[in-house]
């Protein structure tokens, strides 16, 4: 039961991380990838809708393929996941004035939350949907690592937004792309050491083991030579 606790607190947590990371890259009008950046280029056609809005809907045919390949638990918490998200962008959004001095430095931190926050959702068995889905989809099924699937989602993305956003504004965004997957690159492969270590054994612990074993290699020659007898 606090496991579980524990579970859901890190999803919030690291929903807010990435709804802050989003927004500060927004801030400074520049483009998120994944999914978000889907949604951002979205907004430059229904302009009314709001990102939350946009990024909610988007995400819905996505978990029609995290319900058949990557299980029920999977999919309810992505789907928790995006619902956060989406209301805590919004709720930022309209709640906070973000005001990044240069959009270099928006792209670099926005793109480091992002990446921590995605980690943390994949390590508890959770995504923010999408192309999220869709990396951790090939993941497990065929060992594609999951930053080099949302790389080549983002650069799809940076390309079809060369239409609706200026050069320079899709070159930072290519920042904030690079510090997202050098996070989940690096992140991603640390394998916790789940074996315990064994403390070293005292001299008299392992004279004993040896004794040990010679009288239990000694017996079968003993009972060979009594029924011999």
């Amino acid at each position: 039961m606090k496991e579980r606790a524990n579970n859901w607190l890190s999803i919030m947590e690291a929903c807010l991380l990435v709804a802050l990371g989003v927004q500060m890259i927004n801030a400074a009008d520049l483009l998120v990838g994944g999914t978000a950046g889907i949604g951002l280029i979205t907004l430059k056609i229904f302009s009314n809708l709001t990102f939350g809005q946009v990024f909610f809907v988007i995400n819905l045919p996505f978990y029609l393929i995290s319900l058949k390949y990557l299980g029920l638990g999977f999919t309810v918490r992505t789907f928790v996941a995006v619902s956060l998200l989406s209301g805590l962008s919004d709720l930022i959004e309209h709640s906070f004035v973000l005001d990044m001095a240069h959009p270099l430095l928006a792209a670099i931190s926005g793109g480091l939350l992002i990446g921590f926050g995605l980690t943390v959702l994949m390590r508890n068995n959770a995504s923010i949907g999408g192309t999220s889905i869709l990396a951790v989809f090939l993941e497990r099924q065929y060992g594609l690592a999951a930053a080099k699937t949302l790389l080549a989602a983002d650069i799809a993305i940076l390309t079809t937004a060369l239409f609706f956003f200026p050069p320079m504004t899709v070159l930072y965004s290519m920042v904030a792309f690079v510090a997202v997957s050098s996070v989940l690159g690096r992140y991603r492969q640390a394998k916790p050491d789940l074996e315990p270590k064994s403390e070293p054994k005292s001299m008299s612990e392992s004279s004993l083991e040896h004794e040990s074993l010679k009288v239990k290699k000694a017996m079968p020659v003993a009972t060979r030579s009594l029924a011999d007898a």
